[in-house]
């Protein structure tokens, strides 16, 4: 009994970090509804419920991948590369659940359309990361991760989007809003949002690097 607890073993971490990127979807999903019902006060306040619940969920994940790191002798992946991927992911529903609390702590009661569509570019990308991370069990298929380097190109392509929206939407609002409040708060929401997709690409780069090291 003693000698089996020395014996190799493979952590599950590909199911933690599937589980993990379901929560980054849920967040992703819970926040849209949230800008979609925005002048609904029951509304807001339920999808911003569950926003913070898929980051607490995401929290215990992270944990346990953590947990199970110092426990195993063998990893499918470098640990570095596992300890890199679950805290950038974590970053990414961390800044959904901030993006939630600066539009009620800041009291933002108008949306624009650039808040909306920068919410809509985050969204997408946290939905492709999710499908990037359930591909990495069957990463030694080329087929797949050949889907893997496909959709880490769409994450990418995503991310020059909100780049070029933040860029006009930034520069439209230096423009034509005169209250400094509003666009104090709304500049902190674009960059936000903005953030989300930055830490999508990062994942993303990761993802590819596995994907790389080990066609």
């Amino acid at each position: 009994m003693f000698f089996g607890k020395l014996l190799p073993r493979e952590g599950n971490f590909f199911a933690l970090f599937d589980q993990h990127a379901s929560q980054i979807a849920q967040a992703a999903r819970s926040f849209m509804l949230l800008l979609q019902h925005y002048d609904d006060a029951a509304l807001r306040e339920k999808h911003a419920a569950e926003v913070d619940a898929a980051e607490h969920a995401a929290d215990r994940v992270t944990a346990e991948v953590n947990r199970l790191l110092h426990k195993t002798f063998i990893t499918p992946i470098g640990r570095e590369q596992i300890h890199g991927l679950i805290n950038g992911m974590d970053d990414i529903v961390d800044l959904l659940q901030d993006a939630t609390e600066t539009l009620s702590l800041y009291d933002v009661r108008r949306l624009t359309d650039d808040v909306r569509r920068l919410g809509e570019i985050s969204a997408k990308c946290c939905e492709r990361v999710q499908h990037a991370v359930s591909l990495m069990p069957r990463l030694s298929q080329p087929q797949v991760a050949e889907a893997a380097i496909k959709t880490c190109e769409e994450i990418d392509q995503l991310e020059s989007d909100a780049d070029r929206v933040m860029r006009a939407a930034m520069s439209k609002l230096f423009r034509e809003e005169a209250d400094v409040r509003e666009l104090i708060k709304l500049k902190a929401i674009y960059e936000q949002l903005e953030s989300i997709s930055d830490r999508c690409e990062d994942v993303a780069n990761m993802i590819e690097g596995v994907v790389l090291e080990n066609s």
